[in-house]
C-alpha cells in the first residue's frame, strides 16, 4: 500500500496531503526525502500504518503512492498466522533485492513481526537499515530522515514498553473519503491457545470515551461518515475503566455538538463472543447511527475444539448467543471468522462448520486454516491434521458461505437497498449497504450515478457480478442524503 493522498488527522487539524509534500506548519528536513509505505496485516494495523505515513509527513517527508517513486521504503508487517509471517518475510525481501538493484537507498521494517521476533528478525536480515518495534512512530519517523539524509542512526528501535491506552496522534488516512477505522483499545487478555496477539500487543487497554469522541469530531470534520470500531477484542472495551462497551456506543452515537441531522454510522467488529454486553442490541437495534451489524468470531462450532481453542464456552453457548441477538435485533447482519484444523480436530468436528452456517445463515465468513505458532500454547500440540486435510475442510466451509451468500445476495435483486459511496469514478461509483463492512465483504456497483463519495444514495438492485457484488442502477438523481 502506498498513499498519495489523504485524510491527516491530528490535534492540530484535518489536512489533505498530497505527493507534493504536507502544508505547514511543519519542519522540513534539509533534502526532500519520498517515502513509500507497503501495509501488510488487517484493519488494526492500517491505523498503524496510517500512523506512521502522518508521522513521516510532520518530518517533510513527500509520501509516494509507489515503491518505485520513493527513496525509502516502510514495511508495516502481520505476525498472526504462518502465511502472514511468510508474506511479511517475503516481502522483506523483495525491498532488500530493491534496494541492492539501486532502487531504494534504504529499507525499513516495522510492526507485529518486529514486535515478536525482535532482534532475531534483525539478524535475519542483515541488509535492512533499520527495524522498529511497535510504538507512536515518531522516532521511526525521525530515523527515517536520518537515513535518507546519510546520517548513523540505530539499526533497531525498541519500543521501551506498551503503547498507551490514548487517542491515537495524527493519521494519514489510508481509506476512502468515506469511511475510517477506529481503535478503541490496545492489546487482549484472553489466551486463545492458537494465538500469537496477546504477546505482541499485550493485554486490553481501553482508550477514554472523550478521547474516541476527540477523534471521531476530528473525522467527522474531514467528511468521514462510517466509522468502523475495531480492537483485538471489542466487546471487552472499558472493563479496565469500570464501564462496558454500550457506554461507549451511546456517547460516540449522541456526539456532543454534532447536530442530529449529520448521517455518520457506527460499525463494531471484532465482538468477542465471551460475556458479551447485551444492553448494547437495543442501540444496534434502535439507535440510527448504530448499524445492524455484528462482527463476532465464533472460531468453532464443535465443544471439544473450543475447548482445546481455550474459547470460553460451547457450541451451544454460541448458538445461545447468536439466538439471542437475531431475536433481539431481526434485521441484522452478523459476521464470523472460523479456524478450521486446530490439532485435534475430527472429520466430525469440522463437518459441524458447514451445517453451521447454513443452519445460521451466515454468509459473511472468514476461514483460515490452524497455522503451528511458537510461543503459543497450542504449540506444544502435534499438528495431526494433515494440511491437504486442513484445505479440504476450509474448502467445505467455503462452499457452503458461498452457497449462503450467493441465496441472500440474489434476494436483494429487484429490492431497493441504501448504500454509502465509497469510490466514484469514470460514471460508475462503488459503494456499500449497511450489510458490509469495508474490505472484507461484498461491493454494490451503480453505473451511471454522479454521487460524491461519503453520500448516502438509493439505488435498485438489477443483478449480481460473479463475485455477488450488487449491481444497481440510481433512483431519482442519484444524489444522496
Amino acid at each position: 500500500m502506498g498513499a498519495s493522498e489523504g485524510v491527516y488527522s491530528g490535534a492540530t487539524g484535518i489536512r489533505r496531503l498530497s505527493r507534493t509534500g504536507p502544508p505547514g506548519p511543519f519542519f522540513p528536513l534539509k533534502r526532500t526525502t519520498t517515502v513509500s509505505l507497503v501495509h501488510l496485516g488487517c484493519a488494526r494495523n492500517l491505523i498503524d500504518s496510517e500512523l506512521i505515513l502522518a508521522r513521516l509527513a510532520e518530518q517533510g517527508c513527500v509520501i509516494a503512492g509507489r515503491v518505485e517513486d520513493a527513496d525509502v521504503a516502510v514495511l508495516n508487517t502481520c505476525s498472526f498466522i504462518g502465511p502472514a509471517r511468510v508474506e511479511s518475510e517475503g516481502a522483506i525481501r523483495d525491498l532488500v533485492q530493491r534496494k541492492k538493484r539501486g532502487e531504494l537507498a534504504a529499507v525499513v521494517v516495522a510492526g507485529c513481526l518486529v514486535q515478536r521476533f525482535q532482534h532475531d528478525l534483525e539478524r535475519r536480515f542483515p541488509d535492512v537499515d533499520l527495524f522498529a518495534e511497535i510504538s507512536d512512530y515518531k522516532d521511526l519517523a525521525t530515523a527515517v530522515g536520518g537515513l535518507a539524509l546519510g546520517e548513523t542512526m540505530p539499526r533497531y528501535l525498541a519500543a521501551g514498553g506498551l503503547r498507551e491506552a490514548e487517542r491515537d496522534g495524527a493519521r494519514l488516512l489510508a481509506t476512502p473519503g468515506s469511511y475510517a477505522y477506529l481503535r478503541i483499545s490496545h492489546g487482549c487478555d484472553h489466551t486463545c491457545s492458537f494465538c500469537a496477539i496477546p504477546g505482541i500487543r499485550g493485554p486490553h487497554r481501553s482508550k477514554t470515551k472523550d478521547a474516541l469522541a476527540e477523534e471521531v469530531g476530528e473525522l467527522l470534520a474531514a467528511g468521514v461518515r462510517e466509522f468502523v470500531l475495531v480492537a483485538e477484542d471489542s466487546t471487552a472495551w472499558g472493563r479496565d475503566r469500570g464501564e462496558e462497551l454500550p457506554a461507549l456506543i451511546e456517547h460516540l452515537a449522541e456526539l456532543p455538538g454534532v447536530a442530529s441531522d449529520v448521517d455518520y454510522r457506527l460499525r463494531l467488529m471484532y465482538a468477542y463472543p465471551n460475556r458479551f454486553p447485551f444492553e448494547l442490541l437495543t442501540l444496534v437495534r434502535e439507535h440510527p447511527r448504530v448499524l445492524p451489524y455484528l462482527d463476532i468470531p465464533v472460531q468453532h462450532i464443535a465443544t471439544p475444539v473450543l475447548r482445546a481453542m481455550r474459547r470460553a464456552g460451547s457450541g451451544d453457548d454460541v448458538r445461545r448467543l447468536l439466538d439471542r441477538i437475531r431475536e433481539e435485533v431481526p434485521d441484522i447482519t452478523l459476521r464470523s471468522t472460523l479456524l478450521v484444523g486446530f490439532p485435534g480436530e475430527t472429520a466430525e468436528d469440522a463437518g459441524l462448520l458447514p451445517a453451521f452456517l447454513r443452519e445460521y445463515g451466515l454468509g459473511r465468513v472468514g476461514a483460515f486454516t490452524y497455522s503451528h505458532e511458537e510461543g503459543t500454547p497450542a504449540g506444544a500440540l502435534v499438528d495431526d491434521v494433515a494440511e491437504d486435510e486442513k484445505a479440504a475442510r476450509l474448502a467445505a466451509v467455503y462452499a457452503a458461505r458461498d452457497e449462503v451468500l450467493a441465496a441472500s445476495q440474489q434476494a436483494r435483486v429487484g429490492t431497493t437497498v441504501e448504500i454509502l459511496v465509497d469510490e466514484s469514478r469514470a460514471g460508475w461509483v462503488v459503494g456499500r449497504p449497511d450489510s458490509d463492512a469495508p474490505e472484507v465483504d461484498l461491493v454494490a456497483a451503480v453505473e451511471d450515478c454522479g454521487a460524491a463519495v461519503g453520500e448516502r444514495i438509493e439505488v435498485e438492485v438489477t443483478g449480481l457480478d460473479e463475485d455477488l457484488n450488487l449491481v444497481c442502477r440510481p433512483l431519482g438523481d442519484g444524489a444522496g442524503a
